[in-house]
């Protein structure tokens, strides 16, 4: 039996450094931009050097942290970078609308409606928080590429929505914009239901165009304000 005064292993400290550290960022608690140091780091989580290390590789990997200074050896969390939202949104619909299609004819009754309970189950969260919004956002769009059964489709979803998962609290900010993310999730579902291919992937499709291009208006628009808010975007096609 293992005490309560024995260390942690190692490998259990990493992985709840990376948590918590993902989560930072994506709350933007740790806000693009921001220059983050192994001393700071391991101050502020109580680590030691080699998960904090480990962290910010897996970090690296994700895209949500990168490289800085002259040697590369800093490290800074990763800038909203719009031209890269506009990319993921594209990946997304080639993606997804396969996966749609899939899913149509892949799974079965009982994995339908197990996500039709999934996403009618956070129906009221989303009303209330936009942590929800982002949280439900993601597990009914990773959920629906499992549904085809490809796990490496299901793989880039997850990747792609992690990735958006910072800039998607702005974009999920009022009640009416996550009110119409659900319902067209739903509109989606009850097409993958019906099976309905075409309209399944049609839906998809147009609902990541929608939410990509009212998520890149709000940046663009906004883009001065926040980064007066100590937010670094990046923007090429502004810049």
């Amino acid at each position: 039996m293992t005490s309560t005064s024995d260390p942690v292993p190692l490998a259990s400290q990493t992985e709840q450094l990376v948590t918590r550290l993902r989560s930072a960022i994506l709350e933007l608690d740790l806000a693009p931009g921001a220059v983050l140091t192994e001393r700071g780091l391991e101050s502020a989580f109580a680590a030691s050097r080699t998960p904090v290390r480990s962290a910010l590789s897996t970090l690296f990997g994700e895209g949500l942290v990168q490289r800085e200074g002259r040697n590369g050896r800093g490290w800074i969390v990763a800038p909203i970078d719009v031209d890269q939202i506009r990319e993921l949104a594209e990946l997304r619909e080639a993606v997804e609308t396969s996966a749609v299609r899939l899913a149509v004819a892949r799974a079965s009754a009982p994995q339908i409606d197990a996500l039709g309970a999934q996403l009618d189950a956070a129906r009221g969260e989303v009303a209330e928080s936009e942590s929800a919004g982002v949280r439900a956002g993601h597990d009914f769009h990773v959920s629906l590429a499992a549904l085809s059964g490809n796990t490496l489709m299901t793989d880039s979803v997850r990747d792609a929505m992690n990735r958006l998962a910072r800039t998607r609290f702005l974009e999920v900010r009022t009640p009416e914009s996550r009110a119409q993310a659900w319902a067209e999730h739903r509109a989606v579902l009850d097409a993958v239901a019906a099976h309905d291919a075409e309209l399944a992937a049609r839906l998809v499709g147009e609902h990541i165009r929608a939410t990509n291009e009212r998520l890149v208006s709000f940046l663009t628009a906004e883009r001065r304000r926040l980064r007066g808010h100590g937010l670094t975007i990046v923007d090429t096609r502004a810049d």
